[in-house]
């Protein structure tokens, strides 16, 4: 099994007493620890970048706990800090809490479990803050390519050849499947281009009957057709110096294509109804989700206009076939819908990031984007998870299963691997868990692990029993559940 990075732990109490406990039972959960007996001494072990939580005492010589814990944050805001104190009070609670403390503990501990489960959550909450923070910089390392973002190498090919393209005047063909991003490409060539103080027009020919749609492109005369009450300039003509998007130039009427290629060829529009052509200097950029070459083949599309448009041919690849930039997008459309919605929401549990990078996003980024906004509006959490994301995506197929197979065949063989194994892996302790009647001890020795990392194993995949706090509440707190 793949073993994540492990938070690294900072303890520091003068009491060398608790401070062997302490450091015992962490060392227990596999956590590296550095233990230390003075508050001075603990302020600068603090500045190690790799200390990800500090467990502190409040009362202790030289510096107290309290002015330890609000230096620590001062100098590494990111680091989770747990206040312990034999002499628990309301007010050094709230003080603790106020300063950026993430919890407050009483010795001596009614459970050490108490202790466990406080730092591994705190870990947690670290963790994520660094995954939000690596994602955060990955998008701000993204060459400002407009909206289009992405680290694979499908799409850093694509941003290679915007670049090499916008400084060009060549007409190019985007291509790919609804929702890909095929009009942000397009901006982000214009953008990039001499032309970029000039208008960038979009038009979708799908959207319009073969009249208008004439009519939008090239304009038209007064009297030309019924409602033509006045001349009007077209796109084309708008679009001047500048550059029009043809999106889905595949849906094109056959009379439309003819005057599409006079503008190509000739560099002119004529108005619908009119005698004189009107000269245009407009740079074209056309998408299509459909095939342009078996159309063309088929005769749907006329050759000529084909071999016009086709000069550049930039190809987008679907998002399935791009997993590993789903994060990266998934991301970016929670920081969007959170500032948007005015809602706290910073990130995403890993079984939520497990199911998105799995799903098979037909409606490509449009899809994503839309199941990021549903969640960031219904959720009352800090952390997105599964339960957020719409139904479908809490139904986890069973292991081994042709259709879990067959959800995972569109990625790359190691990350399907490495995601079937870890939903293996969760379906297989929980199962133990549950035919030992939740007693981690019986289901450790019946996988053939011993319990300290079999604990760690239940944290990792998140499969958790209860608190020992949650079984005295139930009035049973001799069956011997734990929580992971």
């Amino acid at each position: 099994m793949n073993q994540p990075k492990r938070a690294k732990i900072l303890v520091v109490d003068d009491d060398p007493v608790v401070l062997k406990a302490v450091t015992s039972i962490l060392q227990r959960e596999g956590y590296p620890i550095v233990a230390i007996d003075d508050a001075v001494e603990g302020l600068t072990a603090a500045k190690d970048p790799s200390i990800d939580v500090a467990v502190l005492d409040i009362n202790m010589p030289h510096l107290s706990g309290m002015d330890l814990l609000k230096a620590i944050k001062a100098e590494r805001p990111d680091v989770e800090v747990i206040m312990m104190t034999a002499y628990a009070t309301v007010e050094t609670a709230v003080e603790a809490v106020k300063a950026g403390a993430y919890d407050y503990l009483t010795k001596p501990f009614e459970d050490i479990d108490d202790l466990s489960l406080t730092v591994g959550k705190a870990a947690e909450r670290k963790a994520l803050k660094d995954r939000t923070r690596a994602l955060e910089e990955a998008l701000t390392a993204r060459s400002q390519f407009e909206d289009l973002i992405g680290q694979s190498s499908q799409m850093r090919a694509v941003f290679k050849l915007v670049e090499t393209v916008s400084h060009s005047t060549a007409t190019v063909l985007i291509q790919g499947e609804s929702g890909t991003g095929k009009e942000l490409v397009a901006r982000a060539i214009h953008y990039r281009s001499a032309r970029k103080d000039k208008p960038f027009v979009a038009v979708n020919c799908s959207a319009l009957t073969e009249t208008l749609l004439e009519s939008e492109l090239f304009g038209h005369m007064k009297g030309a057709f019924t409602g033509a009450t006045g001349n009007k300039k077209g796109l084309f003509e708008a679009a001047d110096g500048g550059t029009i998007f043809l999106d889905e130039i595949g849906d094109v009427p056959p009379a439309t294509q003819v005057r599409l290629l006079r503008v190509l060829q000739e560099g002119e529009v004529k108005r619908v109804g009119a005698n004189e052509p009107v000269k245009v200097d407009v740079r074209v950029i056309a998408a299509t989700h459909v095939d342009l070459t078996r159309a063309k083949e088929q005769g749907r599309f006329r050759e000529d206009l084909f071999y016009r448009l086709n000069v550049i041919t930039i190809d987008l690849p679907p998002l399935r076939d791009r997993p590993e930039d789903v994060p990266l997008l998934a991301h970016h459309f929670l920081k969007l819908y959170s500032a948007k919605l005015d809602k706290k929401v910073a990130g995403f549990t890993p079984r939520a990031m497990e199911a998105l990078t799995v799903n098979r996003w037909t409606g490509n980024v449009r899809e994503l984007e839309n199941v990021i906004e549903r969640a960031v509006v219904l959720t009352s959490n800090e952390v997105l998870d599964v339960e957020d994301l719409p139904p479908g995506f809490q139904e986890a197929p069973q292991a081994g299963s042709p259709v879990e197979v067959f959800s995972l065949a569109h990625l790359p063989y190691a990350q399907a691997k490495r995601l079937a194994m870890r939903a293996f892996e969760r379906r297989y302790l929980t199962a133990l868990l549950e035919k030992n009647n939740n007693n981690v001890s019986s289901a450790a020795r019946a996988a053939g692990v011993d319990r300290s990392n079999f604990r760690r194993l239940l944290k990792q995949y998140e499969v958790a029993g209860r608190t020992m706090k949650q079984r005295k509440a139930d009035g049973n707190d001799s069956s011997p559940l734990e929580v992971a």
